[in-house]
């Protein structure tokens, strides 16, 4: 009996000996580390510049009693501006954005006016959009985790240049239009995606395309003679409607993700 528990006790501690064996001599894996999650929520400044139209109902009327002398007609034009700003977003899920942001755009959008009826004969002149700023709310959809597709709007403002009016011969006519600045709103819409690809890191680099409609209320502004700023006894009352495309680089300073546990 005594050798028969004395072979079981060697068996048994012989096949302890083997298992802890095999389990020391299992190779260590590392535990994979965890990637960032993209994250929108954070500040932001951009870059860019584009092109635009510009749109304007005008009539002319008398500068005494504002008695209309022409029907209405559109005018328009085109031309091209840069544009910086900044703002800040919140991604408050995993698919939706809302942000603020205010930017200025610089540049030259002309509208022609005319007058077919001042001084004796037709004149004409271009109305340049030399600045505009705004301010406003995004709203936005991730078509992806970095790809940011958007609606906007709010205010906008604009500073219009002075127009100076020739003859259709092409020769100064004597007279102009003041500068203004005009107040207005905006709506328009864009896609914003991240810079990595075709392999290229670039963390916190985007790229956005938007469109943009703004709106400014009707003004009347009296025709002025050269000399002297006299009114010439005719005005011209016009609103305008600028559309512009744009292209900017972004840079957002969160974009590397929240901070996530590694082993």
């Amino acid at each position: 009996m005594k050798k028969i528990v004395l072979a079981l006790t060697a068996v048994a501690a012989m096949t302890g000996s083997a298992s802890a064996a095999d389990l020391a001599s299992r190779p260590y894996v590392k535990a994979p580390v965890v990637a960032p999650v993209a994250n929108w929520t954070g500040f932001y400044i951009f870059g860019g510049g584009g092109g635009g139209l510009s749109n304007s109902d005008q009539s002319v009327q008398s500068t005494v009693g504002a008695v209309p002398l022409t029907i209405a007609q559109r005018q328009g034009g085109s031309g091209w501006f840069g544009t910086v700003g900044l703002g800040y977003d919140w991604q408050f899920n995993s698919t939706w954005v809302a942000g603020v942001f205010a930017d200025g755009q610089f540049g030259s959008i002309r509208a022609t006016v005319q007058d077919p009826v001042a001084l004796g004969g037709a004149i004409t002149g271009n109305q340049k959009l030399e600045d505009s700023w705004a301010a406003g709310v995004r709203l936005g959809w991730l078509v992806a985790p970095n790809v940011l597709s958007y609606v906007n709007g709010g205010y906008s403002g604009a500073h219009f240049g002075q127009t100076n009016f020739l003859t259709l011969a092409g020769v100064p006519a004597g007279a102009h239009l003041g500068s203004y600045n005009r107040n207005g709103w905006f709506v328009g819409g864009g896609v914003e995606n991240n810079l990595n690809i075709f392999g290229i890191s670039s963390p916190g680099w985007f790229m956005k395309t938007e469109y943009r409609s703004a709106f400014y209320n009707a003004k009347t502004q009296d025709i002025l003679s050269d000399v002297g700023n006299v009114p010439v006894g005719q005005s011209i009352r016009a609103n305008s409607w600028n559309q512009t495309i744009s292209t900017s680089l972004v840079y957002r300073f969160n974009w590397t993700g929240p901070v996530v546990a590694k082993y």
